[in-house]
Parts: structure tokens; sequence; C-alpha cells
């Protein structure tokens, strides 16, 4: 082969660096896990002159040589033949390229000629506790002159039960079949060990096993009101998510039992119990920045306390207390006075404050330049295509709206909005016409919600449970109709609350419309009416927009790619850096969010009901609909360019989600596009990569087992079926879920802006408190006090970029891979994320383009990617996105 060719055919300058016999090289490595600040500090007084004991060796693995056989082994094996031990030497003390908490150690290696290029090292670690390996880095290897491992992995002692002794590859990149042959048996077992299909046992910290699992563990059935039914299979169809082998609980041997809330706070940093391969767990820096996340997970106890000591609002101005404004310093929020008196937690402070006020919110972006302009019909529309949730609205095709729900089991459910409702907000158009034009656009969450809203002597099969039945809960299926002006706004001109008949389902739905105001008291209604709208579209947004189109649905792929992918193949070396620290922010979740009577079912209105919901959502999610092109496709926003086939034509042109979010998708196309054509130059690459098959195989009918039989799926047969696919995956986890994530403090911080629960029906017209208290009407209907609280001290962090985020168009190493096509086509890639930046800037610039910042002046940059390190932000700011559901 041409690498062995290399090695009889080197100059005499690489001869005589053979005739030296050693190479020379470097290990950048971490001591131990840093869980806080005390053990980050502790950690650095260990020093590194312990790691200088003979107890971690290093041997290298040739690429071109093989061993020959000793007794007991395999003929026909092809290793590549093992070099010597080698040993950290020297500490290198003066260090600028290494971040804190880390080390680099000189190291040489006894190599010569008759072992040829190494390809692969293995560590062992005789040490006392594990450690972080970074990279090992070799100098003047003749014929390559400088190789780099990138191992960024967790080596645990090999006295740890079940640990063997570890391999790391060199940057290069091989499919399979490109592989060179002595190291192919390691790739080989390397993955064997990753899938851990024989480990019977509950996961510990140590194991490196990736396998699938229902949705056994949200709840718990040794309670009657925590029980929950197990998301998975053809009752409750879900994606899976990664497998911890703890025991099954006592009541039921297919539930999972679940961890125990810890007792101190120290227990929660870094919720060590929590198993995920070691690899996906947060860097010491990330847990730093997410310790408020621990006080969220004991909220269940902290409810009873916060109940006690929460307060009434009966004004706007009562919640504006709440946060920092200039105005309220002078006064002090004395609940939360009284709670840091209650809870003896260290970082309660932390967790309900800003840097300027202590124990204050930060103020939502939403009401930084007008704290009443998110009450405007225009702000309103505008949040549907540049708010939180900008991924429901669709053109209406039909009118009046239609449903999908089975007119044999809910009767007539179609809407009641008749042209009378709407004639005089078309702007001289009929109802037809704005059909035809291309002017009606439909929030509708009506079907979603309507067979959750079950009257209690409706007995159909399957029971269908009743979210108003439930305490402090009262809401609507919801549409709401919306008019495209002139001036590209898009304004709410119909709102229609149904209920199920109260004789029954088979009566069809009782429905009232309302319909912009002509008086104070019709503006009291119309004002709660776009409430309930709120409601409907804020548990959407969590419940589906969110978490399970983002989240939940991506963690089938990542288990799937450590599995059946190398880390030398193409494709794994394209994804990984967008799955980063997914498995583990939803393991938190399973432990504390969306569990039973964790803090979305406290916060959120279905309760109960809320991952039962999304499972039935779930049954109509296709893989091939969450591209964005085939997503605006879909709900009528855009079109086939005719001019151009491979470009989409806007249907509102001034849709901030979809102008900014075509533009990063057309960059990952490109990239992916790009970076694939260097490893696969024709269709038959991609069906001979006998990785790539098995992987995508096992995300069909493991991953998402429950969608195994849809005929949408690629066939992963063709290039273009493979950059479709990556393309779709990157944009999902990476700029999809900075859409819907990032903007929740900015616009839901202030929740009376996006309420997540309503509690009570819609008031009369005659109720005189419409007219009297019209603020304490609306404040008293949706979310209340104590949930307030809860929910945006989530949201705060939730939307928090993390010190250490990596932005799309960005890579945490450099020498990620040693392919320089590879690296110049990135290179291009970033290129063009900022040059989109620095468009995104001019479009909020342009005031013709009403829909960028809207009354509220809030600019949309939750699509502007961050690319470039001057502009590299972490923190509470609506801007960036990062490579991966990373929180």
């Amino acid at each position: 082969m041409l690498l062995h060719r290399l090695c009889d055919c080197m100059s005499g300058k690489n001869k005589e660096a053979w005739n030296n016999g050693r190479i020379a090289g470097s290990v950048v490595l971490m001591k131990k896990d840093v869980l806080g600040p005390n053990d980050y500090n502790a950690s650095l007084l260990h020093g590194a002159h312990d790691l200088l004991d003979r107890r971690v060796s290093f041997q290298l693995v040739s690429s071109t040589h093989t061993h020959h056989p000793g007794n007991g082994e395999d003929v026909n094996s092809e290793k590549g033949k093992v070099g010597k031990e080698a040993y950290l030497e020297e500490w290198v003390s003066t260090m600028t390229t290494v971040a804190a908490g880390e080390w680099k150690f000189k190291i040489n290696f006894e190599w010569d000629e008759s072992q040829g290029i190494p390809g692969a090292v293995i560590v062992k670690n005789n040490h006392d506790s594990e450690f972080l390996l970074k990279t090992l880095t070799l100098e003047g290897v003749p014929g390559k002159g400088k190789l780099h491992f990138i191992c960024n992995s967790w080596i645990y002692p090999l006295s740890t039960p079940d640990t063997y002794e570890r391999i790391f590859f060199t940057n290069e990149t091989y499919l399979p079949s490109k592989m060179p042959k002595p190291l192919l048996p390691y790739r080989e077992q390397e993955l064997i060990n990753l899938r851990g299909d024989n480990v019977t046992r509950q996961l510990e910290e140590s194991d490196r096993v990736y396998r699938y699992d229902v949705y056994n563990d949200l709840g718990n059935p040794a309670e009657s009101d925590l029980v929950r039914p197990i998301l998975g299979g053809p009752e409750h169809p879900y994606p899976r998510r990664g497998r911890t082998n703890r025991p099954q609980t006592k009541e039921d041997s297919k539930s999972e039992s679940r961890l125990s809330i810890p007792e101190t706070l120290g227990d929660l940093v870094g919720f060590k119990h929590i198993y995920v391969p070691r690899d996906e767990r947060f860097g010491h820096l990330k847990l730093s920045d997410f310790r408020a996340f621990s006080l969220i997970s004991i909220g269940q106890s902290l409810f009873a306390g916060l109940k006690s000591i929460s307060h009434k609002t009966d004004s706007f101005e009562d919640t504006f207390k709440l946060y920092a404004f200039p105005e309220s310093e002078s006064d002090p929020s004395h609940w939360l006075e009284n709670l840091r008196k209650k809870i003896p937690f260290e970082f309660v402070e932390e967790w309900f404050s800003s840097e300027e006020h202590p124990m204050k919110f930060p103020i939502p972006l939403v009401l930084k330049d007008n704290k009443f302009a998110w009450r405007t019909d225009e702000e309103f529309g505008r949040e549907m295509l540049a708010g939180v949730n900008p991924v429901v609205i669709r053109r209406l095709k039909k009118f009046p709206p239609t449903s999908n729900l089975d007119p044999e089991i809910y009767g007539n459910q179609k809407s009641k909005i008749e042209e009378k409702h709407i004639l005089e907000n078309l702007e001289g158009l009929t109802a037809d016409e704005a059909v035809k034009q291309n002017k009606l656009f439909i929030l509708d969450h009506h079907d979603t919600f309507m067979p959750y809203l079950l009257n209690h002597h409706d007995s159909f099969e399957p029971y269908q449970p009743n979210i108003n039945a439930l305490k402090d809960t009262f809401i609507y299926a919801t549409r709401t109709l919306l008019f495209l002006k002139e001036d590209g706004t898009i304004m709410p001109i119909a709102i229609e609350l149904s209920l199920p008949h109260p004789d029954g389902f088979q009566k069809g739905a009782e429905s009232n419309v309302y319909t912009p105001p002509k008086d104070t008291v019709e503006g009291s209604i119309w004002q709660l009416a776009k409430a309930y709208a709120a409601v409907n579209d804020s548990g959407y947004h969590q419940l589906i927009s969110h978490w399970l189109n983002t989240h939940a649905v991506i963690e089938p792929f990542i288990i799937a790619t450590h599995r059946q992918l190398s880390v030398t193949h193409p494709i794994h070396k394209l994804l990984s850096p967008h799955f980063r620290d997914t498995m583990y922010i939803n393991a938190l979740a399973r432990q504390t969010l969306i569990n039973a009577g964790g803090i979305v079912e406290h916060t959120v209105f279905p309760q109960k009901y809320a991952m039962t919901m999304s499972s039935d959502v779930y049954k109509s999610w296709k893989f091939t609909e969450q591209g964005l092109p085939d997503d605006l496709i879909k709900r009528g926003i855009a079109e086939k360019d005719p001019s151009n086939p491979n470009k989409l034509r806007l249907l509102i042109k001034d849709y901030p989600y979809a102008v900014d979010g075509l533009a990063v998708w057309y960059a990952i196309e490109s990239w992916v596009n790009e970076y694939c054509s260097l490893y696969y130059q024709k269709d038959a690459d991609v069906i001979s990569d006998t990785e790539l098959q098995v992987w995508w195989k096992e995300i069909r009918e493991d991953g998402h087992g429950d969608k195994k039989d849809e005929e949408w799926w690629p066939k992963m047969h063709t290039f273009k079926e493979l950059t479709k696919t990556f393309t779709t995956i990157i944009w999902v986890a990476s700029a999809l879920h900075a859409a819907v994530n990032f903007g929740q403090y900015p616009y839901a911080g202030y929740l009376p802006n996006r309420p997540t629960v309503s509690r009570q029906p819609m008031p009369k017209r005659d109720d005189h408190d419409l007219e009297r208290h019209p603020e304490k009407v609306f404040l008293k209907t949706i979310t209340s006090q104590l949930q307030t609280l809860l929910g945006i001290s989530l949201l705060e962090i939730l939307s928090r970029h993390s010190s250490d985020e990596v932005y799309l168009g960005q890579r945490d190493t450099p020498e990620w891979t040693s392919d320089e096509n590879a690296l110049d086509a990135f290179d291009r890639f970033s290129e063009r994320l900022i040059g989109i930046g620095e468009n995104i800037t001019k479009l909020n610039a342009d005031l013709k383009l009403k829909n960028r910042n809207g009354p509220v002046k809030f600019p949309y940059t939750l699509l502007y990617p961050n690319t470039s390190d001057k502009s590299k932000t972490g923190g509470l700011v609506p801007k960036g996105i990062p490579n991966s559901v990373s929180i």
C-alpha cells in the first residue's frame, strides 16, 4: 500500500530520523473531573507531578506493519504492530495554549523503521483515578511530519470493573474499505466496546455503553398520582433514549426505577448519579455555568415553600416588580427575601438574580423598550414569524378552516369562523380573494388539544384524558386567523375558542369567535382571547417544537453514531460536533423537568398529560419533513422558485425565521455537499459503505423503531439522499434548536406575553370587572404567580449560552481532521456564516422590514450564527447558533 511504500522510499533525512529510534510528542490532559469551584481549586493544588509515576502508559500502533501472532492468537490476525510502553516524562509548566485545569507533558516513544507509520495509540491507566485525555501530538514522524490524536475522552483506571485499555486513532479519515488493514481489528473492537450489547448490569459512571431504551423512567408506579405511560411502543410511540440499565420498579416490571432527590446541594452539582456515557457529560466549565440548574432539580421540594410566600398580582405594574427595572430598586421583593431565609442554600440568590439587582430577574427584552408593546396585535402577529415558536403558522388554503379529526369519534369539528367575522379587516378583499392571494394564515392548535378536552360522560375507546378536569386549569382548543397586510405585517383578525359540545364529542365542537375590539370591554375580551391562543402555542412550543422535535428526535442519531460509525469515519467527524451535551441535557430533563411531578408538569397546562400529548404528535412525525425547505413548503409558507428550482420563494417576504433560516440551511447544505463529495464520488460508494448502511438501518429500526415501517425514510442509496439526511440532522441539532430555545427568556420571561396556563373560562361580557379591573381579570386568568416564579426561573437558565459554547462554523479542536480539503471546505462554511450574520444585521436595520424588530423594538437575532471569536458570547443573549442541542 501507499503508506508502506512511503516507508520504503524515505529520504536520507527521514532515514536518519528512523535510525534515531525515537519519536517525541506531547500529551494534554486533565487530572480529574471538576464538579464545582471548590473541587476545581483543589484539583489545581494536586499539581501534575503525581502523574509522572509511570502508571499511565502509551503504546503506538502501526498502521503499516502487523505483528507476528503469539501463542493462542489468531494466526490470521493482522493487527498493527504495537510499540513499547512510553510514559509521561516532563511537565511543561509554561503554556499559553492550554485551558485552566489542563496539563501538558512531554513524552518519547521508542519507534523505528521496522514498525512503520503510527496510526493509533493504546492508553492504559494504572493510576488511582480517572483523567481526561485531550490530545496526543507526535512531532517529526518520518513520512508524515506531525501526527495528531484528538482524544477528548475520560480514561478510567484499569482496576475499575469492566474497564479495558483504550485505543485512539490519528485524525486521519477513513471509510471502512479504505482503513489500513492493521488498524481494522482495533476499529471493529472499539465499536463492539461502545455497543456494550452484552452488558446487563446497571451502568456506572465509568462505562462507555450506548444502547437504546424506551421512556420508562418518567413515572413512579409506587405513587398513584405519579404513574405515567411508558413512551415507546405501539400504544405510545416515541424516539428512544439512552439506556441506563437501572433496576425495574417493584410495582411495575416494565418501569425503570428513578433516582431519588439528592439530600444536599453538593450532591446535586453535576448530577453524578445520572448515567450517560462518560464522555457525554458536561465539561467542568459548563458544569460551573450550570450550577443554578441544581436548584431547579429540587423544585418539587421547594414547591410548598414557594406557595406559602408567593403574593398576588392585580396589575401589570405588580408583575414588573419582579424585574430589574431601575425604578424598582427601592422596592425590594419581600417574597424573594423570605425565600432566601427559608431555604439555606448558597445559590438561592444566584437563582433569582441579575448582576445589577440581586434578587431580581433580568428584564426580558420584550419589555426592555416599552413595557406594554407586547399587548399590540402587531406584536402578537409578529411573534408568529419572529418569536420563540415561529415554526407553526401556516397558510390557510381553504376558508373556513377545517379539521382532520375523525368525525366518527369527534363529530363536526369544522371552524365556526365566518366571513362576516373578518371581512372588515381584509383590506377590501373577500375571504376567498384573501385565500387565493395568499393573504390568510392560521395558527391552528385545534386538532392537537381538542382530544384532550374530553367530557366526563364521553366513553369511547381509547380513553382520552380531560385537561380541564385538572386543578387550576381551563383551556380551549384554539384557531387564530391572521391577515398579511400590504405593509408586510401580519395581524390577528379572529380567534376561535372551542370546547367539546356539552352533549358529547359526537355533537362536535362548541365554539366562540372573537375579533379585534370596538370598545373597552371588547378590548379586554380580545386580550384574553389572545392569551388563550398564546397558552396553546406555549404548550405546543415547549412539548413539541422544542422538546420533541429537537431534543428527543436527535438522541437516537447520537446513540447510533457511536455504536456503528468509527471515530475515523468521515460521517462521524461531520456529525459529532452536533451531538455535544445532548444526551446529558436530555437525561437531566428526564430526572427533573419532564418527569411525573416535574417542573414542566407544574408550569405547562397539560400537566400529567404533557408527555403523552407529545407522543400523539410524534405519530405524524416524518424525518423527510424536518428540513427547513420541506417544512416551509408543507406549511404553505413557501414554494419552489420558478427561476431557480433549488431555491424557495417565500409567500411572506418579511418572515425573519424563514429568511435567516434558509440562509443558514443553504450554508449547511453547501458544506455537507462539499465535505461528503471528498469521500463519496458516486452513488455506489454510498451503498458499499458498510458502517453507514448499518448505522442508517439501526436508526430506523431501533432508534426510531416505532416509525420503522414508514416509507418516507430516505433509502440511503444515493449521494443526494446522504447529503440531504446530514443537512437535516445538522439543521435540527443546531439552527432549529437555537430558534426555538434561546428566545425563551427574551419573549416568555415575561409570562403575560407567553402564558403557559389558563385557569378559568372566558369571562362573560357583562362581568363588571372586565371594565373596572381588566388587568386583574387578565392576571387572574393566566399563569399563577407561583407557576410564574418556577417558569421564568427555568426559562432564564435554559436560555443561557454556556461560556464554553462552540457555535456553528466553529470546532473545539482545529486539528479535527488531517484532510486539508475538508479543512478548506469548513473554512468556506465559516466564512459563509459570517456573511449571513452581517446580512442579518443589515436586515434588522431596514425600517421597511417591520417584522424584524416589531413594536417591542427587539431585533431578530436568534439565527445569527456567531461564528467569529470576536462575536462569540455567552450568557443570556438571544444570539448565536450552538452546534448542538446543548441546553
